[in-house]
């Protein structure tokens, strides 16, 4: 395989380490080979003095990275393949606690679809930059899954909200945040047009300095998330889905029947999950959380509503999943 036809390319320019996420007609989803491609560029600039910043970006102009290679996960568990699963996680989550740890800047440009494992390789670096065509969301319980790739330690921690209620909102109903929204809502750190990205990757490669990030960010005004945060945090801000059914009855408005809608179509049993997961999150370190959600990833990918909800959503989308009633989920943390 030529470096052009790598489902990842690592280059380096000057200071700079460059990664591309070059699968760009399945949206440069994350498959093995190339969350193995992040783990072997970490090992060898993490220790490298001369890299001075990793400045990572996705092909294509539609998406950054919309995901973890969920069908191939998916086919994996209906073959019995459980190692595969186990692997994919398992590497996936030191890629993310790698990106976490390290130990210069990690600058993300995200211009298109970041989702799921897209967040994962971004939200846990230094700089998140998007542009007005960024889409940033968790869609997990829609497939039956969970905010994985240490967005349990993230989401919690949003700024501005204490009681965790962004968080929930954003892991519950798959909220889309599009371009300055994910700012304001704090998943990313910097705006910059994408008539200017050109001109920002440019000046960071011949910098090999994060600080160029500030010369192009512009400022964010108050939008959509700002004015729907009171309504959020009254809403979200409830620890279990009694508490926050009831608020959104009570809420009485359009934003907060379809956030009724979602929560009925969505995963049950997923819905529960990732409250658990959260409350436990909110008091747990990262490394703790990638521990729980690899737990969770063994039970919860054998869950007959995750085969359902793939199914649903990307192989067949028919959008019609039929959903196993609400059990315990507590056994599956253990």
């Amino acid at each position: 395989m030529t470096q052009a036809e790598a489902s990842l390319i690592i280059r380096r320019e000057g200071a700079v380490g460059h990664l591309t996420m070059n699968r760009p007609r399945a949206l440069n989803a994350l498959d093995l080979a190339m969350i193995d491609g992040f783990a072997a560029a970490l090992a060898e600039w993490r220790d490298a003095p001369e890299v001075r910043m990793v400045l990572l970006e996705g092909a294509g102009d539609r998406a950054f990275c919309a995901g973890g290679d969920v069908r191939q996960v998916r086919q994996d568990v209906l073959d019995g393949r459980f190692e595969a699963v186990e692997a994919f996680f398992t590497r996936e989550y030191a890629v993310n606690a790698g990106i976490a740890t390290f130990p210069r800047p990690w600058v993300s440009l995200i211009d298109g679809v970041c989702m799921g494992g897209g967040l994962g390789v971004s939200v846990h670096g230094s700089h998140r930059i998007v542009t007005e065509h960024a889409l940033l969301a968790m869609p997990e319980t829609a497939i039956a899954l969970f905010p994985d790739v240490g967005t349990s330690y993230v989401l919690p921690r949003l700024p501005g909200s204490p009681s965790g209620a962004m968080g929930r909102w954003i892991a519950l109903t798959g909220a889309r945040l599009k371009g300055a929204e994910a700012v304001e809502a704090g998943l990313a750190t910097h705006f910059v047009p994408r008539e200017k990205l050109a001109a920002l990757r440019a000046a960071l490669l011949e910098s090999g300095d994060a600080a160029a990030v500030e010369r192009f960010a512009e400022a964010v005004p108050e939008g959509r998330i700002a004015g729907l945060r009171p309504a959020i945090e009254r809403c979200f801000g409830h620890a279990d889905r009694a508490g926050i059914e009831a608020a959104l009855q009570a809420e009485a408005t359009d934003w907060a029947r379809e956030q009724q809608a979602i929560l009925a179509r969505v995963s049950p049993t997923s819905v529960a999950v990732t409250l658990e997961l959260l409350e436990r999150g909110a008091s747990l370190d990262l490394p703790g959380c990638l521990e729980q959600e690899l737990v969770l990833t063994r039970s919860v990918t054998r869950h007959p509503d995750f085969a359902e909800g793939v199914r649903s959503v990307l192989v067949d989308k028919d959008g019609k999943p039929a959903w196993q009633p609400l059990r315990d989920v507590r056994p599956m943390f253990a």
